[in-house]
């Protein structure tokens, strides 16, 4: 947790960018540019995990948009949620059909992926929700409802991912989320599902969350709550209808990015 030291110096001392160094300034225009991205694109992580949703990203993971990530994850310098709200939201716009970015489809459900309640603590905040309700508030101003639904929740602990290979994170996270229970609800007026999360890399929590988001609205169909049709949230590309689970990320691994232009 941030210290009242770190909060005066905050105050005190000049502001350095979190991306080059450079300072008097937080946010750098150049580091603020890498991390919106030239255009945001649809990523595939190789293997791709089952279930793994359409997923769009703003940004490769490298140099200032990796140093800017991690500033406001693991130092706690939470001003940055606004500019990484700012590219997350275009990374969600990108993945939305041309009818409904000027939000003409009801309203966008932005869900963001838990952290760990522990790495919640340690931090003294949750990274992915404050980026996820500055996106949404982005994605608002320019002109596309949103809301965020913080509905997943861990049902048992996970290892840390860092390290692990593909398959031993598919391994870690599957089965590790649920969704809150009565969250079915919240989706009643809900146009389009977005799982949100800062980082792509194998795509196994991603895939994850939208299991427990399958579960969670096929449960609602079978019961009649919320009104939601199961086959208005498929999870599966390849199932009949449109797809309303997607996926989208403010980073991904640069090789997922490089895949698509191949």
């Amino acid at each position: 947790m941030r210290g009242w030291w770190q909060d005066l110096s905050d105050l005190v001392l000049p502001a350095q960018c979190a991306g080059c160094g450079r300072s008097r300034t937080s946010l750098c225009a150049r580091c603020s540019a890498a991390l919106r991205g030239a255009v945001p694109g649809r990523v595939r992580p190789r293997p791709e995990p089952p279930g793994l949703p359409v997923v769009h990203a703003a940004a490769p993971y490298r140099d200032a948009v990796r140093a800017v990530l991690l500033a406001h994850k693991e130092r706690g310098a939470l001003g940055l949620a606004r500019p990484l709200g700012v590219a997350l939201a275009g990374a969600v716009r990108e993945g939305l059909p041309a009818r409904e970015q000027g939000g003409g489809a009801g309203t966008v459900a932005l869900v963001p992926v838990p952290s760990a309640p522990h790495a919640v603590r340690a931090r003294g905040h949750d990274p992915m929700r404050r980026i996820a309700y500055a996106a949404a508030a982005e994605l608002r101003r320019t002109g596309v409802p949103a809301r965020v639904l913080a509905v997943l929740r861990q049902r048992r602990p996970v290892a840390d991912q860092a390290g692990l290979d593909a398959r031993r994170r598919l391994a870690n996270v599957t089965g590790a989320l649920e969704a809150a229970g009565g969250s079915a609800g919240l989706f009643r007026e809900v146009g389009r599902i977005v799982l949100v999360d800062d980082l792509v890399t194998t795509g196994a929590s991603l895939a994850e969350a939208a299991r427990a988001i399958h579960v969670l609205t096929r449960s609602a169909a079978g019961s009649g709550e919320g009104g939601a049709g199961r086959e208005r949230f498929a999870v599966d590309p390849g199932m009949a209808g449109p797809v309303m689970v997607q996926a989208a990320a403010i980073a991904a691994s640069p090789d997922s990015f490089e895949i698509n232009r191949n």
